[in-house]
């Protein structure tokens, strides 16, 4: 019985390791981690080898190793078809988010803007940070300098409030790179309240 719980146990500690293994390649293709997680892919991998070499008694246990032991060989695959992609330049496997910048700056000349409507802009926080990363990362691809949020924050609620003045209740921002010049454009839109 005391094999037993020790197995079931080292199977909890690889299913949670794999479940971060797998949150943290996402976070590396999302951009939010620099280099891919080789010290968790190496430690998942040393637990499936040990793990494996062990003898298994229990069906489930083993049913349970083996799902597990398929389930971090298929996504090893994708991965590193994902590693692979990134590194020849090509989209690879993982797809991009409408919103991710970084596919719209490697296409030449096909850039798609974001347009982003505001009535209260520190009402709409997520709004806004959706706009100034799009604006940053242009800036930035372009070998541009970054504005402070601060200061990009005081710009969108000026120009909201200036343009609610003048009659319009929702106000557009655009964020769009056309012949490697960024463009940035506000607008009211006209409407009812």
């Amino acid at each position: 019985m005391a094999d037993t719980s020790a197995f079931e146990r080292e199977l909890q500690i690889l299913e949670s390791d794999l479940r971060k293994l797998e949150g943290e390649y996402n976070m590396y293709f999302a951009g939010r981690l620099p280099r891919p997680p080789w010290e968790t892919r190496s430690r998942v991998e040393a637990a499936i080898k040990r793990l494996d070499r062990s003898h298994i008694q229990n069906y489930g246990d083993r049913f349970r190793f083996t799902t597990l032991q398929s389930r971090f060989s298929a996504f090893i695959d994708l991965w590193d078809r994902g590693l692979r992609a990134r590194e020849e330049g090509r989209a690879g496997p993982f797809v991009q988010r409408k919103g991710d910048t970084k596919q719209a700056a490697k296409e030449k000349d096909k850039d798609r803007p974001l347009a982003v409507t505001f009535r209260d802009p520190l009402k709409e926080m997520d709004k806004l940070h959706d706009l100034y990363e799009t604006l940053r990362e242009a800036r930035s691809q372009l070998g541009e300098e970054n504005v402070p949020f601060h200061k990009f924050a005081e710009l969108v609620k000026g120009q909201v409030a200036k343009l609610q003045k003048e009659g319009a209740p929702e106000v557009a921002f655009r964020v769009a790179v056309k012949d490697g010049k960024l463009n940035f454009t506000v607008r009211g839109l006209k409407g009812t309240k």
